[in-house]
């Protein structure tokens, strides 16, 4: 597995430093035109499924709790295809997973991370 991904806010200015930039939101990002967000690819079906989500809303103390349920969710048949995806597009490239909550170290996208650079 790859040991460059990183992760960051879609709002941000892109970078040549990114390589592969992949959208691991469900819903699209608020405010931000497509051609201004500058994806190789939006992977939504590698999101966490609508009722982890929300019941997760973010909450820093549900954190810990949603990255177990989550990582999870990422062995399912549901989201399989899309992790396996995204585990080969890591072992191609550096790569950059982009989301637009505020709180990124509290999102979907480090735990994606996290698991894809094998740290835990």
């Amino acid at each position: 597995m790859s040991k460059d991904v990183t992760c960051r806010r879609i709002y941000e200015e892109s970078s040549p430093e990114d390589g592969r930039r992949v959208l691991v939101d469900r819903v699209w990002p608020r405010g931000m035109r497509k051609e201004d967000a500058h994806l190789d690819e939006w992977l939504r079906d590698v999101a966490p499924s609508s009722e982890l989500r929300k019941w997760y809303g973010h909450d820093p103390a549900r954190f810990p709790e949603f990255r177990r349920r989550y990582l999870d969710e990422l062995r399912d048949a549901g989201h399989r295809p899309a992790a396996d995806h995204l585990r080969d597009l890591a072992a191609e490239d550096r790569l950059t997973l982009l989301t637009a909550t505020k709180d990124v170290d509290h999102s979907q996208a480090a735990v994606l991370a996290e698991w894809l650079s094998g740290r835990r």
